[in-house]
């Protein structure tokens, strides 16, 4: 639904600036990645509404792509997959309440799996070189162990979360 919603903005785009230098696929491919940000994030805040957890919700959908952004992670097949499994594991998350020990110890795997496995999948994703991903490797750990000092629950959960999406098994 994402992608066809984007190759008619896409082709209509192209059809009114036809000189524009960017694709059709291009353009697609943008678009289909606006429009699942703008889908997650409003859907999310949306089911917020009903649970009364926006400040959590918020809290989490700003950790959770500042961490994805340096440490990347597994991508689903399908724009729709993504939204709806993002929105219901952000709204599920909001609603967990961890005492400070539980999130000493999430915070402690979510480091660990950074350390292990950042940067993850993103070798498709980014113009960043290789030679730089030791730095996005520490960015996501230092990242994940500011809890350390927030002691925040939401943050623990959000970081957690990221980080289980970090893991590659080899087969």
């Amino acid at each position: 639904m994402i992608n066809l919603m984007a190759d008619k903005i896409a082709v209509e785009i192209k059809r009114t600036a036809p000189d524009h230098p960017a694709s059709v696929a291009v353009l697609r491919y943008s678009i289909a990645l606006l429009l699942n940000a703008v889908l997650i994030i409003s859907i999310t805040l949306l089911l917020s509404v009903f649970t009364g957890r926006t400040q959590e919700i918020m809290i989490l959908l700003v950790s959770f792509a500042i961490l994805r952004q340096v440490s990347g992670g597994i991508h689903l097949n399908s724009g729709m997959k993504c939204v709806i499994s993002t929105a219901a594991l952000f709204t599920l998350l909001s609603l967990i309440e961890l005492s400070s020990s539980y999130v000493m110890i999430i915070n402690g795997i979510a480091a660990l799996l950074c350390l292990i496995f950042a940067p993850s999948r993103i070798e498709k994703q980014t113009r960043i070189s290789v030679k730089y991903y030791p730095l996005l490797k520490l960015a996501s750990v230092l990242i994940v162990c500011s809890n350390f000092l927030i002691m925040s629950p939401v943050l623990s959960l959000s970081f957690f979360a990221q980080s289980m999406l970090l893991i590659k098994l080899r087969r």
